[in-house]
């Protein structure tokens, strides 16, 4: 992890206890003997992140909608820090002192309606932030963070994207203008890759659990799945079923998109000529090593004065996000 990452060493679990009370109920006792909490339940998942955000963050009110993403505050960090460091290597970032700035602001693509990237942006280095989401339920999840929390005020505004097919128009006015933007894009190709997606990474805790447990594992998936099998019920619904809103569910527009995250990121490099003078730095996610190469042709195709790829890691688990400007 990031050296500046707060959650490096762990989850001090007594501590977050302490400050978090709600997370007590919902503490395991690991196989190795260390306190812990059971990931393939949501409900846990979700409270420990509460927890995170309340110590780390001094967040006072934090809440998802059932069904929505509940990100690992940890990795979403690394993002945060990582663009950090790309601004004090430019022009300013330069003009920043220990890492904070209050001139820098930032653009969350697809904000979601857990709003953990303003969340830490603004709480770690006083940035300001705009979060844009096409969804309804993530807009008002967003909005409901953004004004429950003092630390936020002034802060953090989300703006609905009314065009699905737009990422930037409609959404940056005319003579506004941002620092950085950052996404973490759907990273599916349709509905049934993003299911497969859930399902196997159900089976991956199960296992892992079991493991830990010294139980015998059963392939859920020879089994058709039990009652933690979830629906896609129409294109934009949300994954269903009496267990399914698990700690890496997710709305349709969160978790996938026609072409997946290749042709996410380069719909994104193209519309940002039409606004590269209300942008300083534009950057993404990437959760694919073989999707650079054609996103950096892309990059260079439409004529990016600079182009990085800044790797980030947590434990064996590699990604990067990747930046450009004009």
């Amino acid at each position: 992890m990031h050296p500046k990452n707060l959650h490096k060493n762990g989850y001090p679990m007594d501590t977050l206890c302490q400050t978090y009370p709600a997370l007590k109920s919902f503490l395991v006792r690991a196989k190795s003997g260390n306190t812990s909490i059971d990931f393939t339940s949501p409900k846990a998942v979700k409270v420990l992140n509460a927890a995170l955000l309340h110590h780390y963050y001094r967040l006072e009110y934090w809440d998802i909608p059932d069904g929505y993403l509940c990100p690992p505050v940890p990795g979403r960090a690394d993002y945060i820090h990582g663009i950090a460091d790309l601004l004090k290597s430019s022009a300013q970032g330069e003009q920043s002192q220990q890492g904070k700035d209050q001139n820098v602001r930032g653009l969350d693509i697809g904000v979601g309606a857990n709003a953990i990237y303003p969340i830490i942006g603004v709480t770690s280095y006083d940035w300001s932030f705009v979060g844009s989401d096409v969804d309804d339920v993530a807009v008002k999840s967003a909005k409901a963070i953004a004004s429950k929390n003092s630390v936020l005020a002034h802060k953090f505004q989300v703006r609905k994207q009314l065009n699905r097919a737009s990422i930037f128009n409609g959404v940056i006015e005319a003579n506004e203008r941002f620092t950085f933007t950052m996404c973490n894009p759907p990273f599916h190709k349709s509905a049934q890759e993003a299911l497969s997606g859930t399902r196997r990474k159900t089976s991956n805790l199960t296992r892992n659990k079991q493991k830990r447990s010294g139980t015998k594992f059963t392939d859920n998936r020879k089994q058709g799945f039990g009652h933690r099998t979830s629906k896609l019920q129409g294109k934009n619904a949300a994954y269903q079923g009496k267990d399914a809103n698990l700690n890496f569910a997710g709305q349709a527009n969160e978790l996938w998109c026609e072409g997946g995250e290749l042709a996410f990121i380069q719909r994104m490099v193209q519309e940002s000529v039409s606004v590269k003078d209300n942008v300083e730095w534009f950057t993404c996610l990437v959760s694919k090593s073989a999707h650079l190469k054609p996103i950096k042709t892309s990059i260079d195709y439409y004529g990016a004065a600079q182009c990085k790829v800044i790797d980030m890691g947590q434990g064996s688990k590699l990604s990067r996000f990747v930046a450009w400007t004009f």
